[in-house]
C-alpha cells in the first residue's frame, strides 16, 4: 500500500489563492511521477469544475466533504495516490480544521497585502491547533516593490515558517483555469512552471515524499 502524503491547503482569506495552487501543485506533481489526487472540500467547487473541463482526467479530482474525508484517505492509499492536495474554502474554520487534521503538512497561501496579512493569525492559530507542520507561502507578490519582503518579515517575527519559494503575480497560474490547464500544461518551460515545479519539491522535501537526493536531482533539471 503506497505510503500516500496529504498537503492542506488553508486560508481563512477568500481570493488567497488556494485553489490556483492546488490544481497547479496537483499537475506539476503528475508531470513528476507522483500520482496525485485534489479533494475538493469547497462548496463552490472550483477544483472540481476544473477537472470536469480538463482534457487529460489526471490529476484526479474528487468533490468532497469534511466528514467522508478519513474514508476517502484510505481509499486513496489504496489506490495506490502518492500525494492528496485537500483544496479548501476561506471563512470555513471547521472545514479548514478537518483538512488540517488528516494532512502530514498545512500550506496557507498569503498576498502580500494588507487584508491578507491582518487576516492570516486566524488561519495560523487554526493549522497550529492540529499540531501539524505548517507553513505560509507568498502567492501573488508584485515584480517590484517592498511588500513581499516586508510580508515576509512580519510573518515570520510572529514565529511561522515562510516558504522560500514565492509565487509571483503570474498570469499562466490562473489564465486558462476555465478550460481545466494549468501553468505546467501550456507553458512547461515558464517562470510560473518553474515556480510551482520548486514549491513542489520544497513540499516533497518537507513531507519526506520523495527521497532527498531525489529532490536534489529534480531540482538540478531543466523546468
Amino acid at each position: 500500500m503506497s505510503r500516500t502524503r496529504t498537503l492542506a491547503i488553508i486560508s481563512e482569506k477568500g481570493g488567497a489563492g488556494k485553489t490556483i495552487i492546488s490544481v497547479n501543485l496537483a499537475v506539476a506533481a503528475e508531470a513528476h511521477g507522483l500520482a496525485t489526487a485534489i479533494f475538493d472540500l469547497d462548496p463552490r467547487g472550483n477544483s472540481t469544475v476544473w477537472g470536469d473541463n480538463r482534457p487529460e482526467k489526471i490529476p484526479a479530482v474528487v468533490p468532497a466533504q469534511s466528514p467522508r474525508l478519513p474514508r476517502l484517505l484510505d481509499q486513496a492509499r489504496e489506490n495506490g495516490t502518492d500525494l492528496v492536495i485537500i483544496d479548501t474554502p476561506g471563512n470555513a474554520p471547521d472545514i479548514g480544521a478537518a483538512a488540517a487534521a488528516q494532512a502530514d503538512a498545512v500550506l496557507i497561501p498569503c498576498r502580500p497585502v494588507g487584508p491578507d496579512l491582518i487576516s492570516i493569525a486566524v488561519s495560523v492559530k487554526l493549522a497550529h491547533a492540529s499540531g501539524k507542520p505548517t507553513f505560509v507561502v507568498i502567492n501573488a507578490a508584485p515584480a517590484q516593490g517592498a511588500e513581499t519582503a516586508e510580508a515576509i518579515a512580519t510573518i515570520r517575527a510572529a514565529g511561522v515558517e515562510v516558504c522560500p519559494i514565492v509565487l509571483q503575480a503570474r498570469k499562466p497560474f490562473a489564465s486558462r483555469f476555465h478550460e481545466g490547464l494549468s501553468a505546467p500544461d501550456f507553458d512547461p518551460r515558464g517562470k510560473a512552471s518553474a515556480e510551482i515545479k520548486e514549491l513542489l519539491l520544497w513540499v516533497c522535501d518537507k513531507v519526506g515524499m520523495l527521497p532527498r537526493e531525489q529532490v536534489t536531482e529534480l531540482t538540478k533539471q531543466p523546468a
